[in-house]
């Protein structure tokens, strides 16, 4: 049987049993106080609309009137929750990403909507303050790669290099996450940091041979590289082929599925891919359990445009 006949993905009621199972296993908590004790269901009340208000619910403690989508990225939503569902199946199933375009044609809501509602999911997809990765024998590959064009950027004809291109590091651990960040320029200033805060120094560091990774890879237990400007790809166990890998998918997403992407928003397209890779087959992750995750992740965070522009959605 198809996930997508699962009642949740069809029906606005089951939406609402099925988002609240996941964000009150342990029954309703109000999302203004906190409190558990006295929630009552509000059958049949009607908005102005006369609409019945699937979900409402009031809490004995503070008196205030909730549903599950308060304080989480479903807020405010006009779309009806049925139709996130299917959106963020969607997002977490497709390997390469899915465009707003896409979404707004298969889901019949408008463009500018579903491209809002894209940023939300992969807002969701953000994590952070994770612990370092590495040690214990796990190498750690780091390289960095570039892709689109910086705002405003324009490059001079005779031009050599990527100073006009937008810069994305990244790390991973064989056989274990990979991690993105934005940077403005590929130097030792804007990577250290990274590096200090998610690698362990006791770790095997894999880079290839450019200049800033020398001062980088001193700190570690070991750093081993190899020479890509010289055809040297592999020697050994000494590669960062598991990171060409990952930007590989990342660049075919990119450029043949959005095609295009202002830097503001450059981080949350990073945390797509990322958290897609992170949660894949080869871990034990199906498209439904990715897709579960994210709604686990959607409490407490908010993404709020007024009077966006066609420029900025393009």
């Amino acid at each position: 049987m198809s996930i997508l006949s699962k009642p949740y993905f069809n029906d606005e009621k089951a939406a609402f049993a099925e988002l609240e199972a996941l964000l009150w296993p342990n029954g309703p908590v109000c999302p203004h106080c906190e409190g558990k004790e006295r929630i009552y269901t509000l059958d049949g009340v009607k908005n102005k609309k006369g609409e019945v208000r699937l979900g409402l619910k009031k809490c004995g403690h503070c008196r205030k009137q909730f549903t599950v989508r308060v304080k989480t990225l479903f807020e405010s939503s006009h779309i009806p929750l049925h139709k996130w569902f299917q959106a963020v199946h969607l997002m977490c199933s497709s390997k390469k990403g899915i465009s707003a375009h896409q979404l707004h044609r298969t889901l019949e809501i408008t463009y500018k909507s579903a491209w809002f509602m894209a940023h939300r999911i992969r807002e969701a997809m953000r994590t952070g303050g994770l612990a370092p990765i590495g040690g214990h024998g796990k190498p750690v590959e780091i390289d960095e790669t570039f892709i689109g064009k910086k705002d405003g950027a324009v490059k001079h004809p005779n031009a050599r290099g990527y100073a006009h291109k937008q810069a994305v590091f990244a790390l991973v651990e064989r056989g274990g996450e990979v991690r993105t960040f934005h940077i403005d320029k590929a130097n030792v200033e804007n990577i250290k940091p990274i590096v200090d805060a998610n690698i362990r120094k006791e770790s095997a560091l894999m880079t290839d041979e450019a200049a800033y990774y020398g001062p980088i890879g001193a700190e570690f237990k070991y750093h081993l590289t190899v020479n890509h400007s010289a055809g040297e790809y592999v020697r050994g166990g000494v590669h960062t082929n598991t990171l060409e890998g990952y930007f590989s998918i990342f660049k075919r997403g990119m450029k043949g599925v959005y095609q295009h992407c202002s830097e503001k928003h450059l981080h949350r397209y990073l945390a797509e891919f990322d958290f897609r890779y992170n949660n894949r087959i080869a871990k034990g992750v199906n498209d439904e359990a990715r897709a579960e995750k994210t709604m686990f992740n959607i409490k407490g965070k908010r993404l709020k445009y007024q009077g966006f522009s066609e420029k900025e959605i393009a």
